[in-house]
């Protein structure tokens, strides 16, 4: 079973992100990634996300928006996690704004890991309690130990 904590990195979650609105969270999102993962490509990343948004949202309902791309220069599977500093309208499909934005940034050819990573995302936010203390959490070192502590209780 994937772990996000073997892929997402401290330095990629961030509280409060700044932008307010859909677009702006995305690049935001996407310059955190860049800034500090091996991903070379911003631009095209950036693209390839705001594309895919344009198609159907990703505005999954509960306050969450999990935006995902692929581009070529995206050597593997990469993950930011962000709050924003207030929710944002990301066209949810309840209706609801967005408080929890989750980036996904994976290799043109690699379908697979980026789909374990959106069920597993999507697992771990189906726990009631788990997700209401995501979003009570207020900084990002909250939020990273909030996701490794889960994540070890089902990998022993």
């Amino acid at each position: 079973m994937m772990r996000l904590i073997d892929i997402l990195q401290p330095d990629c979650v961030k509280v409060p992100l700044e932008a307010s609105s859909k677009q702006d969270a995305i690049f935001e999102l996407v310059d955190l990634l860049c800034d500090n993962t091996d991903i070379k490509a911003r631009q095209e990343l950036k693209d390839a996300v705001w594309k895919r948004e344009l198609t159907r949202t990703t505005g999954i309902g509960h306050g969450i928006a999990i935006p995902h791309g692929k581009c070529s220069g995206c050597p593997s599977l990469a993950i930011a996690l962000a709050k924003p500093a207030q929710p944002i309208d990301f066209s949810s499909i309840d209706g609801k704004p967005v408080d929890l934005i989750i980036l996904l940034a994976s290799p043109l050819d690699q379908t697979g890991p980026h789909i374990e990573a959106l069920a597993t995302i999507s697992r771990m936010l189906n726990d009631h309690s788990f997700h209401a203390a995501i979003k009570k959490a207020s900084t990002a070192q909250e939020i990273f130990e909030l996701i490794t502590q889960r994540e070890s209780q089902f990998t022993k």
